[in-house]
């Protein structure tokens, strides 16, 4: 598939998804969401690919929507959009919305901020499972500062990730977020120099793929997501179920094995 605003490749059993429009600060489109959505849903059936990267092109990860683009949007389009099949019919429709549904992949998506970070760009930053920067990002939510609301679900993600009070901060004021801040407040799990963040983060997403079980990774990631929606009884028998099914598959042996023999493990899932 050729894409227009976004560049997908898959090495390494790592699939990148790069926004590609940086003399834009990679500004959000409605073409980038339809490939962005595309590429993930490539990525999420293709068995070549254990970790997923989402990352931006230039010295921006996402500055926000076009600004352009925005001035023109009909609520029609908006409304349009969020009746868009679902990504994913096995999953809690909580997963199925406009951008809700990074956590329907069954791998592990790292988002690589290697810029600006703000608005749609922020929403798309928080659905990743795990999100890496570099030292000189600076995060904003914006919506308020433009006359709009906390968009796109991320009233129900921010507080999650940095906590209530934290995230009303940042959705009223829409201040400008350092990278020190973004990391002491938990809205980031790890913070580079621009000139190692790529490096790093490659070196944490071979790990996951070369050694870590598909399956494990797959079901962990299932749990975490349905826990908001769960009682500590549900999660406990959840977890109870999920382990007769782990003791049975290929990937619990294979474990066993290469920890006795003392070998890189040959995860092919199951």
């Amino acid at each position: 598939m050729s894409y227009q605003h976004i560049l997908y490749a898959v090495e390494q059993n790592i699939a990148t998804l790069t926004l590609n429009r940086p003399d834009r600060m990679n500004a959000w489109t409605p073409i980038m969401e339809r490939e962005v959505r595309g590429a993930m849903q490539a990525a999420a059936q293709d068995d070549g690919v254990r970790v997923i990267v989402l990352t931006g092109a230039g010295r921006a990860f996402c500055a926000g929507a076009d600004m352009e683009v925005l001035q023109q949007i009909d609520p029609d389009d908006i409304r349009k959009a969020e009746s868009l099949p679902p990504f994913d019919m096995n999953r809690r429709p909580d997963w199925q919305a406009r951008y809700s549904y990074y956590p329907s992949i069954a791998k592990p998506i790292i988002g690589m901020l290697n810029g600006a970070t703000a608005g749609i760009g922020l929403v798309h930053a928080l659905y990743c499972d795990i999100r890496f920067a570099a030292d000189n990002t600076v995060f904003t939510t914006s919506f308020a500062r433009r006359g709009l609301i906390a968009e796109h679900g991320i009233s129900w993600m921010l507080p999650r990730i940095v906590g209530h009070a934290n995230a009303l901060d940042l959705l009223l004021s829409a201040r400008r977020v350092s990278s020190d801040e973004a990391l002491r407040i938990g809205l980031i799990n790890r913070l580079y120099p621009p000139d190692q963040l790529r490096e790093q983060t490659y070196a944490y997403a071979r790990d996951l793929a070369e050694f870590v079980s598909p399956t494990a990774m797959a079901v962990i990631k299932r749990q975490l997501y349905d826990v908001p929606f769960q009682s500590l009884a549900e999660a406990t028998i959840d977890a109870n179920r999920e382990m007769v099914r782990a003791l049975g598959g290929a990937d619990f042996k294979e474990g066993v094995a290469s920890f006795m023999e003392k070998r890189p493990p040959r995860f092919k899932g199951g």
